[in-house]
């Protein structure tokens, strides 16, 4: 019997915490939404009011009555764009590098600061 290995690099990504997004497939296609947690590890992120899963749950010390939870899943970061408000779509974001030496994403439609 073989040993797995575990895979510990890390996904590199533009997209950050309290970042608005929209989802590109899915079941949740074109829907925005606020980033609540980046798994870099995974590649996925996790997404405030989308992906919706139900959970089966014991009674336990915290949750007494136990029963069905809705919550949010990850979804593949190659799944989802930031949201630029002037252009109002998903847009693909590069980095500038500002006059202080201050590193910022643009939109790399209307070259706005995101």
């Amino acid at each position: 019997m073989s040993k797995l290995k575990k895979d510990n690099n890390k996904i590199k990504t533009l997209i950050r915490k309290n970042d608005t997004v929209v989802v590109l497939s899915g079941r949740d296609r074109d829907k925005k939404g606020k980033v609540l947690q980046v798994l870099p590890f995974s590649g996925k992120v996790i997404v405030e009011g989308l992906n919706f899963v139900h959970r089966h749950t014991r009674p336990t010390q915290d949750n007494q009555q136990g029963g069905i939870v809705q919550k949010e899943a990850p979804i593949t970061i190659s799944n989802v764009n930031i949201y630029c408000g002037s252009c109002d779509k998903a847009v693909r974001t590069g980095v500038n590098v500002l006059e202080d030496g201050t590193k910022v994403r643009i939109c790399r439609k209307c070259k706005e600061t995101v």
